[in-house]
């Protein structure tokens, strides 16, 4: 019996074939502008993030073998000059430059330029 040919197999084949081939038209609602204060409930997500701020003096590049040489009292010296703006950075990516201040008992740093996009793409080629 299984060698005979089974035409409800052609039929359903066929059926199968002629309900692929069947296009539909999607329907889509027209979109409405968003009201303004979506935009602020928007920011308003990301407004209690955490992130980290650092302030630089300056850099330098040592051997280990000085490095193990440094005991309490050791100067390290830095690229960064006195009097020279110090780097702003937020996660580690330079902001924006500023200068030492005194805020009670601690430091601070007074922001004296916001440094641009273009800006920071062209420090990072140097």
């Amino acid at each position: 019996m299984s060698d005979m040919p089974n035409n409800s197999d052609d039929s359903q084949a066929t059926n199968l074939t002629d309900e692929e081939s069947v296009t539909t038209e999607a329907i889509f609602e027209t979109l409405s502008p968003q009201p303004s204060n979506v935009k602020e409930q928007d920011i308003n997500l990301i407004l209690d993030i955490p992130v980290n701020l650092s302030v630089e003096l300056g850099r330098t590049k040592m051997a280990i073998k000085d490095l193990l040489n440094l005991t309490q009292g050791s100067v390290i010296a830095l690229d960064g000059l006195a009097g020279e703006p110090l780097d702003i950075l937020i996660n580690g990516y330079l902001i924006a430059q500023g200068e030492i201040v005194v805020v009670g008992d601690n430091y601070g740093v007074r922001i004296t330029d916001i440094i641009t996009p273009s800006e920071r793409v062209r420090r990072l080629s140097r």
